[in-house]
């Protein structure tokens, strides 16, 4: 007799119909604590001791918040190689990814992944008692158990990137409602005898009540020129990190306008007016294409109770007259 057969039947009477799955999951469990230690011990960094000896703290308390801040950020370090993407191309998407959606932290990536990694061991956990609680109660075919276990463990696994594209997909909506706003806010400013350095921290202050995104990125940007990075790097950078083509547009406007020496008053005053007629257009662009998604609503709550009241009466009618003609009716 074959031994697989063998086990398997012997799995079987020992656990029931699903003793080979609880052996295979205990086994997993079993390699995975077994890789824990190995995985979570960490190697010494000498060039880190160096320079934390090299360069104390100020005071007690800073150098107790500095540690508390490393041991928070050391415990994804630890696992970096697994969290992060190898390829510097794929870990720069991911970064730039989660900076439009608005996580600006330097351990973004790994917490996302090990979001991923936590929320499908957690409902592939749940699908796993779901599966032995349905297999108690009755029949469980090995598809149906594979089915409880596995799409659990992918929705869990998906929540994290749904949340990510849903929060990059709001946080540039709203940049690109609220910019039109700030182009004119800034034209005053300027024209009112600002520097384009003023108008930028004015415009972040005052949009902060109603588009919090878009005044976080004018801060980030008046914040980069006064460290003393060249304006046009920053805003190009701004670009980048929004990944609006409006305000890549406005960008551009400000670098051509920067390098031949305009105006750059007439600049922002023919770009808002230009920010403004796109507005308008996609308003009239939502406005016109509300009657083509009416029209399914319409059919389906509109076109029925008027058939039933239009041809009802004539149908029972009809079915009285047959039913008259019948013999002995």
């Amino acid at each position: 007799m074959n031994p697989l057969s063998e086990l398997n039947t012997m799995l079987t009477d020992a656990l029931g119909p699903l003793g080979p799955l609880i052996a295979v999951g205990m086994l997993g469990l079993l390699l995975i604590l077994l890789a824990l230690p190995i995985v979570m011990k960490r190697q010494r960094d000498r060039f880190r001791e160096l320079k934390d000896t090299s360069q104390p703290a100020a005071n007690t308390n800073d150098k107790k918040r500095a540690l508390r801040r490393n041991e928070r950020m050391d415990k994804l370090e630890r696992f970096a190689q697994f969290l992060e993407p190898q390829k510097k191309d794929e870990l720069s998407a991911a970064k730039l990814k989660m900076l439009r959606a608005g996580y600006t932290s330097k351990n973004a990536v790994r917490m996302f992944h090990a979001m991923q990694f936590l929320l499908g061991i957690a409902f592939l956990i749940l699908g796993l008692i779901y599966a032995l609680i349905k297999s108690v109660t009755g029949d469980l075919t090995t598809n149906s158990m594979l089915v409880y276990s596995l799409l659990p463990c992918a929705i869990g696994y998906y929540i994290p990137r749904y949340w990510v594209d849903k929060r990059l997909e709001q946080r540039q909506t709203e940049i690109i409602q609220g910019f039109p706003d700030a182009l004119d806010l800034m034209l005053v400013c300027v024209e009112a005898g600002q520097s384009l350095d003023q108008s930028l921290i004015r415009v972040g202050k005052e949009s902060r009540a109603g588009y919090p995104a878009l005044a976080d990125e004018f801060d980030m940007v008046a914040q980069e020129v006064k460290a003393g990075k060249e304006r046009t790097t920053v805003l190009k950078d701004m670009a980048e990190r929004v990944g609006v083509p409006d305000v890549a547009s406005f960008v551009t406007t400000l670098v051509q306008s920067a390098t031949f020496g305009t105006s750059v008053a007439d600049a922002l005053r023919v770009y808002s007016a230009d920010m403004r007629d796109k507005r308008v257009m996609r308003a009239e662009e939502k406005a016109n294409m509300l009657p083509t998604k009416l029209t399914l609503g319409t059919m389906l709550f509109t076109v029925p109770p008027l058939l039933v009241i239009l041809i009802g009466p004539s149908v029972y009618g009809i079915a009285t007259m047959l039913g008259n003609m019948r013999p002995g009716g």
